[in-house]
């Protein structure tokens, strides 16, 4: 058995978790004053993802920020950004338009206005 040592993030308390594993499975978690924060144990000691922020260059040379419109798995997060990186996104882009199809299980959305 494995103990692992966890600070939740889905919410501000920020509660210390306690995980203890057994072969990539999970006994218990520890420390949580709610039922969201065993979720997030659970999926963060078996199935991490992550939420990727970057920016794609326009055809104008300006960055346009951009994110995961859905968490993607921690070990894509570089696969990701190597498609993010040889994007070039086209003018004019609004907030929630997508860049970038299908990128590890998300889109790639826009996270700001930008016009010709």
């Amino acid at each position: 058995m494995i103990e692992r040592k966890l600070t939740c993030i889905v919410c501000p308390l920020g509660c210390e978790l306690t995980v203890t594993l057994e072969e990539n499975r999970v006994l218990e978690v520890r420390g949580n004053t709610c039922k969201r924060g065993e979720a997030y144990a659970q999926n963060e000691c078996t199935n991490p993802k992550r939420t990727v922020t970057s920016t794609v260059i326009c055809e104008d040379g300006c960055p346009v920020s951009v994110k995961t419109d859905e968490p993607i798995p921690k070990e894509k997060i570089f696969e990701c950004m190597e498609i993010i990186n040889a994007t070039t996104a086209k003018l004019p882009i609004s907030v929630g338009d997508i860049i970038i199809k299908n990128v590890c299980g998300s889109n790639i959305v826009a996270t700001q206005n930008r016009s010709k």
